[in-house]
């Protein structure tokens, strides 16, 4: 297990492009200056010591020594030391509904990635929870079982993107018996099943397949994402111009979220329809539950590894100085095309 002790340093990483673009910016407008007066042909004449490739070479040593330091300052540590821990809480499995109707605009920036952000925001208040990741459009599919890793759910979620799921449709009675079959069977309570989705163009059997999550102790809770006056589908095309998804008549499809349906899904299975902006709602629903305790393996200790990019980072600043940015006197002297046409010449065999 890798992790960064200081991670937002890591953000000057991005400064050695822009060093690296400058660079051929200014090698460029040299040329231009230099051909301006001289003659491409004299110009190796006029300035023989020139060269480009170990100035090239330079500014990749540099380049290196600088990220080697910033790597360094942001300090990565190598957990060392794996210890079982036992926590209390729940289990809880997240549905994500990613269907072409999730990229409508009603709510910014648009239905998908607003749910996205509320799984992040609910990830961060949970303690000693276990969550899991279901994504579901036309077919359902686990992205993540159930973990005490918040750190890897959060790059779990982040991975999501619209196209993830090719098949369309609202498969929700997929989504949930999924759901059903993901949890431990080590315990019949304490399971919640948050379904974030707007609720649009379902398949039948979803009401069924509640009440057959109550009846193994699953509470359904769900989160509408999108407004109920409806709005149009957006699509782009490759050039990135925007129109709206068209039925087979030409007409603008309108997605509304469908509210109704959601309040009686979660009824059926003892939950609670909460909007986005009411998380505090089902985390205080959370405590009221009964605690069960999971034991997960976290590593407990960490050990520092900035020494050995501040390492790297003096190697590289030793080269570039040793490495000059003109021709070396010593090697111009040489005229390699002897030496290579010697290599080739085979010795005369003498008859004894």
């Amino acid at each position: 297990m890798i992790q960064f002790e200081y991670s937002k340093i890591l953000y000057f990483l991005l400064l050695i492009p822009v060093l690296v673009l400058f660079y051929f910016w200014n090698e460029r407008q040299q040329t231009k200056r230099l051909n301006r007066f001289v003659d491409k042909d004299l110009s190796n004449i006029i300035v023989p010591d020139r060269s480009l490739v170990r100035q090239r070479w330079k500014m990749i040593l540099f380049n290196l020594a600088l990220a080697s330091f910033i790597i360094g300052f942001a300090n990565p540590q190598i957990g060392s030391k794996l210890e079982e821990v036992k926590r209390k809480g729940v289990e809880m499995m997240i549905a994500l509904d990613v269907s072409n109707s999730m990229l409508a605009e009603d709510i910014k920036p648009n239905r998908l990635e607003r749910a996205k952000r509320t799984i992040s925001q609910l990830i961060d208040k949970l303690h000693g929870d276990k969550v899991g990741l279901i994504v579901f459009a036309g077919k359902a599919y686990v992205q993540m079982p159930t973990t005490t890793d918040y750190s890897a759910a959060k790059m779990f979620l982040n991975s999501i993107s619209p196209g993830i799921i090719p098949v369309q449709g609202t498969v929700i009675q997929e989504a949930i018996e999924l759901s059903i079959n993901s949890f431990t069977d080590d315990n019949d309570k304490n399971k919640v099943l948050v379904l974030i989705t707007d609720g649009e163009n379902h398949e039948e059997g979803a009401l069924e397949a509640a009440e057959t999550a109550l009846q193994k102790g699953i509470h359904i809770y769900t989160i509408g994402m999108g407004l109920p006056k409806g709005t149009p589908i957006p699509v782009f095309d490759r050039l990135g111009r925007k129109d709206y998804r068209r039925d087979k008549n030409g007409e603008v499809v309108i997605t509304k979220l469908n509210e109704t349906f959601l309040q009686q899904l979660a009824a059926k299975a003892d939950g609670d329809y909460i909007p986005a902006t009411r998380l505090d709602d089902l985390l205080d629903d959370l405590q009221k539950m009964d605690q069960q305790e999971f034991e997960s393996k976290v590593y407990a200790d960490y050990e520092d590894r900035f020494q050995y990019f501040f390492g790297l980072a003096l190697l590289f600043l030793v080269l570039d100085q040793i490495l000059l940015g003109r021709k070396n006197k010593f090697f111009k002297k040489i005229n390699w095309l002897d030496i290579m046409d010697a290599s080739h010449v085979k010795p005369k065999q003498t008859n004894k």
